[in-house]
């Protein structure tokens, strides 16, 4: 569907708790500070009201340290919410918020259960108006993206699997929607879209490939000049925000909001 992967009119999003120190890293860089990440989030939740979406702001889960970033255990597409199974064994228990909190907006009958038999992170999934693409990585396997498939695919969307590389994280800590037919993703991926017109990340500047276009604006990591001036140069209308302490438990602005129409 034209624009469906970037035009919205609700997000969700869940508080970062005091817990959030002993949230998951693949390398040590600090623990966040509670306060300067809530106020980061808080900032976060303002700039996608401001576009003139309704955001819902969940509880913070302290029983779950990554429960902030409320992307990884749920997919949002064509009005349902499918229900995912993380990768890491410490995330599964976020399952059960995520599927309260969508019943709410969505209504029960619109939520579905990825089976079991295969694990699915919600940030190994890049949705475009026409397809969505899958990276298989340490937390999606292929299990579980033939899972996947069986869910997608009856609501009219095919589905492509991307090999991503060892050294990143998630598939869209590398990549980013902008608009129906282009993506901005850092060099490593920049082969991975074909039928899409790729803007490639400037060297120097990769955690910045996590950015999120949300209705008018893209928003995308403050301190990366080059990004920003290459999106503005390609006529978007860029914004940046802080995510210094996401960053230092592995997270971005794509992490810390599910992004959907009703």
């Amino acid at each position: 569907m034209p624009h469906s992967s970037y035009k919205f009119t609700h997000a969700l999003c869940r508080q970062p708790g005091k817990s959030v120190a002993h949230g998951l890293r693949a390398v040590n860089g600090g623990d966040p500070v509670a306060q300067a990440f809530l106020d980061e989030h808080s900032a976060y939740v303002a700039a996608l009201r401001a576009t003139g979406a309704t955001v819902v702001v969940e509880p913070a889960q302290e029983d779950f340290p990554d429960s902030v970033f409320v992307e990884d255990p749920a997919l949002c597409i064509m009005g349902k919410a499918i229900i995912l199974r993380p990768g890491a064994p410490s995330r599964f228990g976020e399952r059960d918020g995520a599927r309260a909190a969508l019943a709410r907006i969505l209504g029960p009958d619109n939520i579905i259960d990825l089976p079991e038999g295969g694990l699915v992170d919600g940030g190994d999934i890049l949705v475009s108006g026409h397809e969505v693409l899958v990276g298989l990585s340490a937390r999606t396997n292929q299990a579980g993206v033939d899972l996947l498939r069986g869910i997608v695919e009856p609501l009219g969307l095919a589905l492509r699997v991307v090999n991503t590389p060892a050294h990143i994280l998630h598939f869209k800590t590398g990549c980013a929607i902008l608009d129906d037919t282009t993506i901005f993703a850092v060099q490593d991926l920049a082969g991975c879209f074909p039928g899409y017109r790729t803007i490639t990340c400037p060297a120097g500047e990769e955690p910045a490939a996590n950015l999120i276009r949300f209705n008018d604006k893209v928003f995308c990591a403050k301190g990366f000049p080059k990004t920003r001036a290459l999106l503005e140069t390609e006529g978007y209308n860029v914004a940046t925000l802080s995510v210094t302490e996401a960053a230092k438990v592995d997270g971005g602005l794509s992490c810390m909001s599910l992004r959907f129409s009703v």
